[in-house]
């Protein structure tokens, strides 16, 4: 007798390399290890930022008698977040197209039920983060995965319009980009625009595009942004505080809807987000989180300590002999492995106290990503080490 679902099934099978990374690997077994450098997941590797903690001490301590109440989109929270998102992406948002969620991972899983029909396709580009995928499995849709462009990892426009079916219902753009830190600008959206109206009227059915930015604020050299939202009318927003604050542990994020939706569509998902926040088993942020977020909107990852930490080792690594893709946003480093052996090269910096998520868990077994919270005293360790393991894979070619 089959005992689990074969949709979470679908979803396991889909998740298994970085499941087993994650539980099981040579990483898994020393993750907790202070002798190890730690460049893999976007975790904290020092104290919170300054205030962060002072946030939620302060709003944990009740005020009247329903303040641990059961909390839904709470509307003083809602309407902050509202006014601020206009002001960041200058539209005019209103409360009710937000629904607070805890993360972005709650978010995205509304948005899928929302939007999503059992067979319906959604289309995103690879490499991509490990859990779109089985995300949609789990909702019973079809993933459909195109690759970036080659080299300079833009979207291919070309290849997702090709991916599109009469079943296509959603496109995925995560911009910032995780793993590649790409930040697509206003030509290619507009692009990226003007292809779904054609491919929705082609289709006879509106495509709708989730732009997933949890990395919208962590960008580098002042990097210019621009959310999906502005350009293309049939647009969800989602985001999530735990990448600016470094705080993974603390949930809390959103699902927008672009006030650019024609307004009977904008206001049918509005009517039903809270349906589908508590159908999934109350995807709301907890009350503490709720009342701290006016304190927590002004708090920020240490950005110039982040860029100095991503122009050391891309001088580093580049002077070591790796292609390196500089990162516009994010806090990661997407590289290209030395040699011809990408385990090998894995297992090499891993026998050495380094450790770097390997691209065959987002389908790019050639490269590696690198992750910039390490401490200060981990990328001192490992920057000698990644130079000597580069040197051992040109030996060994």
């Amino acid at each position: 007798m089959e005992v689990v679902s074969k949709r979470i099934k679908a979803a396991a099978n889909s998740n298994e390399r970085i499941h087993q990374f994650y539980f099981f690997s040579r990483y898994a077994e020393r993750r907790s290890e202070p002798s190890i450098c730690d460049f893999t997941f976007g975790n904290p590797h020092e104290m919170p930022l300054p205030g962060l903690a002072e946030a939620i001490r302060r709003h944990a301590i009740p005020l009247n008698k329903d303040w641990f109440a059961y909390k839904t989109s709470e509307a003083e929270p809602q309407k902050f977040v509202a006014e601020r998102l206009t002001q960041e992406l200058s539209l005019s948002f209103e409360p009710e197209d937000i629904a607070l969620t805890n993360g972005a991972f709650a978010a995205i899983s509304v948005a899928f039920r929302l939007l999503l029909d059992v067979g319906d396709e959604a289309i995103f580009s690879i490499p991509a983060w490990f859990s779109y995928e089985p995300m949609l499995l789990a909702a019973d849709v079809t993933p459909r995965k195109v690759p970036l462009q080659a080299e300079s990892f833009d979207l291919d426009l070309d290849a997702i319009n090709s991916a599109i079916t009469s079943r296509t219902r959603l496109v995925i753009i995560n911009t910032p980009h995780n793993p590649t830190g790409r930040i697509y600008g206003n030509e290619m959206l507009v692009a990226l625009a003007e292809m779904l109206d054609r491919a929705s009227e082609r289709i006879g059915r509106h495509i709708f595009l989730l732009s997933d930015e949890p990395y919208r604020r962590i960008r580098f050299d002042d990097h210019d942004f621009v959310s999906p939202a502005q350009v293309y009318p049939w647009t969800v927003v989602t985001y999530s505080y735990a990448k600016v604050l470094l705080a993974p542990g603390q949930r809390l994020g959103y699902l927008a809807v672009s006030p650019c939706m024609p307004w009977d569509e904008r206001q049918a998902i509005r009517n039903h987000m809270s349906a589908a926040q508590v159908a999934l088993g109350w995807c709301f942020p907890n009350a503490v989180m709720q009342y701290a977020l006016p304190d927590l909107e002004g708090l920020s990852i240490d950005m110039p300590s982040l860029s100095a930490k991503r122009n050391r080792m891309v001088e580093t690594l580049e002077k070591a002999g790796y292609e390196v893709l500089p990162p516009e946003g994010t806090f990661y480093l997407f590289c290209k492995c030395p040699g011809d052996d990408p385990e090998r090269f894995w297992n090499a910096l891993a026998d050495r106290d380094v450790f770097v998520i390997p691209g065959s868990t987002m389908d790019v077994p050639g490269h590696f990503r690198i992750c910039l919270t390490a401490s200060k005293e981990m990328f001192e360790r490992s920057l000698p080490v990644f130079a000597e393991v580069a040197e051992l894979m040109r030996k060994e070619r």
